[in-house]
Formats: structure tokens, C-alpha cells, sequence
């Protein structure tokens, strides 16, 4: 992209940016040296030209205002570090900063000051069902940007609000704050509560949590402890990046060596309670973003593929599955379209399985399903471009 540049360079103010961000309604701002700032407005960058382009030294200077003296050691011996980040009356903000060639960047999200609902996301409402289970192991997956930070963070406020329990989450950094409601609520950030995602883990079961959220599973340690966090009487929410529920329980198995497998799809066909992948899609107005989602439950005939090894079968498990509220991507994607919230065009590049989506779809848009899965009624609220995080 190259961004044209006004003749009479404005002075660069960081606050200033990040109020426009606000006042934008901007999911992200990208400061690199050789471009001007720049905001993320419904999906794409809008550089802020008035500014000019930012030198080497406002993007570390403006980085290193906002560490302390052990987040500067961090960042410069690991090149890279994560950060909470808050502006009084403007927005909290989760920060990335980075090195590249030799320079400082970073990447700014802001993160509600509310913890949004489900229904205001547009969230199928078996998601707040998960949230009502004693123990076991709910899963929020996507790729980076997809929503699931915020669909996390709704599904902990429901427990919050309506159970008398211990919730402990681990996060690297700690996005939304919850406050004290029914549940006492403690989060751990890494780096500056804990060393690690898996030190933090094992620690918590010392805690006396009922509720865990790990903010990430990053290694067989700690994928191993949540898992037996989840089978000894926890319920626990963790996220990955991966972008289908199969390809999840893929994930999570492949980690372990070939003789520990066969155990952990024993622990996870009992401990499951649910997966959700999602995605963010521009709207077809362009007016903001909506989630497309995938929704496995743990069925006994689920249960029984992840423990036969048979996860290719899983998709075709969710597509007769819709009556129990399951639904696939493809299903979701082509309930969107027929809504007029996203495109044709988009739905086919996002999709799963394309010949499915066409299926689905018919040869006309706007047609009725053809199919068995009913897994979202036409009635359902389905987002209305709320800004996601995560």
C-alpha cells in the first residue's frame, strides 16, 4: 500500500491518534517507521496521511513510553512483547510491539471498556449452555483477529453474573477486566503475575478455581494440564488457532507423542463440552463486521470418533446435527448470505468446504436451504459489526 502523504505534515501525537481510533470506531492502530499511522475501520487500513510518515524514533519513543523498567528488558531481549495498555476515558488497548528490520513497530487493539453480551455479538445462544456446564473443556478457536478474546470474555461475564464460584483466568496480557459480581474473579497476567502459560496452570490448581481460562495453549505442558484440570472437576476455556472444529481436536492430539495418543482422545472424548471456530466477515454494506461460526457438541457418537481417531467424520457429524445446535461454518456463512449481511463472493472464499456452500446456497441466493441442517433460525440475531478482539 502506498499512502499518500499531505504537503503540511501534522505533528504526530499518540494520544491524538488513539482517540481517533476511538471516535472511529477502529478495531486497530499500526504504527510502522516509513508510513504514517494507521487505523483498521471495518477490516481495512486507512492510513491517517495528515501525520506524514512516522521516523525510527517516534515509533520507539512512543513504544518505550509505555514500558516499565522490566517490560524494556523484556521486549529488548525477546524483540517482541505483549502489553495491556489503558487511556483514561478513551479505551483499554491490547499492544504488540515488534522489531523489524532494525526499527520498532507495534500494533494496538482496543478492547470494549464493556464486556459485550452474546446476543450483541451474535452469538448462537448454545454458547451461554456451555457456560452452565460443572466441568470440562470449552474451546474457542480462529485465526488471529477472529473474535475469540471477546466471545470468551462474554461467555465468563454469563458466570459471573449468574454463579457463586472462583473464576481464575491466565492471560498474556489481560484484555477485558471483570469485576467482582457473584464470583470472585482473579486474572493472572504472564510476565508480570506468572513466567509462564503452563507454570501459571499447574499453580491453579493449587488455587481452588472452579472456572479456569487459559488465554492460550501454547505447548504440550500446558495443553496436558488443562486437559486434566478439565477430567478433575473444572470447567475450563482455552483458545487456539485453528479454523475448524475437526482440525482442533487434530491440533490438540497431534501435540502429544505417537504413544500418549490414543490416551489424550480417551481424556478429550470425556472431557469435551463444546468447540466454537469463528471467523470476522466484512459485512456486505461495509458498515462493520459480523461473526461466522462452527459449533461442535459432544454428541456420544462425537465423543466416539474423537476416541476412534476419526475426525474426518466430524464434519459430517455436525451437518446432521443442527436440531442439537450444531452447525458448520458453510451452513453459517450460507444463513449469512441469504440474510444480505455478507456476500457471495466472500462466503466462497471463507468457506470449509465449497461445493457445500454451494449446496447450500442453491442455485439462486435467497433460496431456502436445501438440507437438513437448521442449526440458526432466520430469526436468530447474527451481529451487527461490533468490534471484536482477539
Amino acid at each position: 500500500m502506498e499512502a499518500a502523504v499531505t504537503s503540511e505534515k501534522k505533528p504526530f501525537d499518540f494520544a491524538d491518534v488513539l482517540t481517533r481510533m476511538a471516535t472511529e470506531r477502529a478495531s486497530d492502530v499500526h504504527l510502522s517507521p516509513g508510513f504514517p499511522p494507521a487505523i483498521r475501520v471495518r477490516g481495512k487500513i486507512v492510513p491517517l496521511t495528515e501525520y506524514g510518515r512516522l521516523s525510527a524514533q517516534d515509533t520507539r519513543d512512543t513504544v518505550y513510553s509505555l514500558l516499565n523498567d522490566d517490560q524494556r528488558k523484556r521486549f529488548e531481549s525477546n524483540k517482541q512483547l505483549d502489553l495491556a495498555y489503558a487511556v483514561p476515558g478513551v479505551s483499554r488497548f491490547r499492544v504488540n510491539c515488534f522489531f523489524q528490520r532494525g526499527s520498532i513497530s507495534a500494533a494496538f487493539r482496543r478492547i470494549p471498556h464493556e464486556i459485550p453480551k452474546l446476543e450483541e455479538l451474535g452469538l448462537p445462544p448454545v454458547l451461554g449452555e456451555f457456560t452452565s456446564k460443572p466441568r470440562g473443556f470449552v474451546l474457542v478457536t480462529g485465526p488471529t483477529g477472529s473474535g475469540k478474546s471477546t466471545s470468551l470474555a462474554a461467555m465468563i461475564d454469563i458466570i459471573n453474573r449468574e454463579r457463586d464460584e472462583h473464576i481464575l483466568t491466565i492471560e498474556d496480557p489481560i484484555e477485558f477486566l471483570h469485576q467482582h459480581k457473584r464470583c470472585i474473579v482473579n486474572q493472572r497476567e504472564i510476565g508480570a503475575d506468572a513466567d509462564d502459560f503452563s507454570l501459571a496452570l499447574k499453580a491453579a490448581l493449587r488455587e481452588d478455581p472452579d472456572v479456569i481460562l487459559v488465554g492460550e495453549m501454547r505447548d504440550i505442558e500446558t495443553m496436558s494440564t488443562a486437559l486434566t484440570a478439565a477430567e478433575t472437576g473444572h470447567l475450563v476455556f482455552a483458545t487456539l488457532h485453528t479454523q475448524s472444529t475437526a482440525q482442533t481436536v487434530d491440533r490438540i492430539i497431534d501435540v502429544f507423542p505417537s504413544e500418549q495418543q490414543k490416551q489424550v482422545r480417551m481424556q478429550l472424548s470425556i472431557a469435551l463440552q463444546g468447540i466454537v471456530t469463528q471467523q470476522l466477515l466484512p459485512t456486505a454494506d461495509g458498515a462493520g463486521r459480523v461473526v461466522g461460526c462452527e459449533i461442535l457438541i459432544p454428541t456420544p457418537a462425537v465423543r466416539n470418533l474423537i476416541r476412534e481417531g476419526k475426525t474426518h467424520q466430524i464434519y459430517s457429524a455436525i451437518q446432521t446435527s443442527g436440531s442439537l445446535g450444531m452447525q458448520t461454518m458453510d451452513a453459517h456463512l450460507a444463513q449469512l448470505v441469504r440474510m444480505g449481511r455478507i456476500t457471495q463472493d466472500l462466503a466462497e472464499r471463507r468457506a470449509s468446504v465449497p461445493e457445500e456452500l454451494k449446496r447450500l446456497l442453491g442455485p439462486v441466493p435467497g433460496t431456502a436451504v436445501r438440507g437438513t441442517q437448521q442449526a440458526v433460525s432466520p430469526e436468530q440475531p447474527v451481529g451487527a459489526g461490533v468490534t471484536y478482539t482477539g
